[in-house]
């Protein structure tokens, strides 16, 4: 019975943070992409973080008052994710078949996706904002989970995991504190909704992205110093700085061109009809907020404290991947939209993602 719970489960999650998504007040904003058919700039609605809010609420109350154990995602770890695979991949299939092929492949179309910016009603729900506020969500209640479990069942509780636990809980406010910010990078600009995406945020995102935990949520504490548990914590906030940093100063350039970032005074590159950021963050390399997701990753593998369960390394291997392949395909599309001006830019900016290395 707690095999076919654990199944739903996920199901069930989606169907209250979709509802939340719905019902809770959201803030109309556009966003950078214009609609491919119109021209118009897409307006989105968005409330990820008083969705956000109120999922820990429930989740608290459910536990409190003995509905749902609060380690409930922890101990049907496995039964769930099952069953957000098998709502990962409907989800996709559905979202490709219903829609016009691009010219490719099957099953290329299956991986990308064939559109690339759905909504229904205008934006009243738009399919991007909300897969990756599944994602963000159901990624949280997991690591409460997984933190619940860890204190009530370990004897000598590892600090080092708890700060895992305290990092990913900052990944899931910051991005939702920062959605509106989000409509203006690469996977609301180029990325089709398909497997890729679709797949991604329904079940990769919100379970293998704490998979570190996974396998040291009943290890006691490894005796590590206290010293180094604070260096990886300082460690992950460097990350943060770059990846927020980054994406905050193209943010302010887009809607507001003249105005400086912090003490930072915008330098561009421009043909007179494009122009391109080029110093601050995006002249030290072209993608130095990937540089900062990487080491955001390490720090959590590290701050378990567990360096030679290789397990606890999969997230970061994942996101270094991830980000050398998307930073290719990134300078591709950048190619083709900006032409001479972005060679003058990777001829100012030599550095993809790693300053002076890379």
């Amino acid at each position: 019975m707690s095999v076919f719970l654990g199944l739903i489960t996920p199901v069930v999650a989606y169907l209250v943070i979709t509802l939340l998504h719905l019902v809770l007040p959201a803030r109309k904003t556009k966003g950078y992409v214009k609609n491919e058919a119109t021209g118009e700039t897409l307006e989105y609605r968005i409330n990820g973080i008083l969705v956000l809010s109120a999922g820990i609420l429930i989740w608290f109350l459910l536990g409190f008052t003995n509905l749902v154990p609060y380690t409930w995602l922890y101990e049907t770890r496995w039964s769930g994710l099952t069953g957000a695979l098998v709502v990962g991949f409907a989800f996709s299939g559905i979202m490709v078949l219903r829609s016009p092929s691009t010219g490719k492949s099957l099953l290329a179309d299956f991986w990308f996706g064939r559109v690339r910016n759905p909504q229904v009603k205008g934006g009243f729900v738009d399919a991007k904002v909300w897969l990756y506020l599944i994602g963000a969500v159901m990624l949280q209640l997991n690591v409460l989970s997984f933190a619940a479990y860890h204190v009530l069942n370990v004897e000598r509780p590892n600090y080092g995991f708890l700060l895992g636990c305290a990092m990913l809980t900052w990944f899931c406010f910051d991005y939702l504190i920062f959605e509106k910010v989000h409509l203006w990078t690469y996977d609301f600009i180029a990325e089709r909704v398909g497997f890729k995406l679709g797949f991604g945020c329904l079940a990769f995102y919100p379970y293998f992205y704490a998979v570190s935990l996974w396998f040291t949520a009943r290890l006691p504490d490894p005796g590590h110093p206290a010293w180094l548990t604070l260096l990886f914590g300082a460690f992950f906030l460097c990350g943060w700085v770059l990846t927020r940093g980054a994406n905050l100063q193209k943010y302010v350039y887009k809607t507001s061109p003249g105005r400086k970032f912090l003490w930072i005074e915008p330098e561009t590159l421009s043909d007179g009809r494009l122009s391109l950021l080029a110093n601050g963050y995006w002249g030290a390399s072209r993608h130095i907020n990937y540089l900062g997701e990487i080491i955001q990753g390490m720090a959590v593998a590290l701050a378990t404290g567990y360096f030679g369960i290789w397990m606890v390394w999969l997230y970061p291997a994942y996101y270094t991947g991830l980000m050398v392949s998307r930073q290719a395909d990134d300078d591709k599309v950048c190619r083709e939209k900006y032409g001479e001006l972005w060679d003058q830019y990777t001829e100012k900016v030599k550095y993809r993602i790693i300053p002076f290395i890379y």
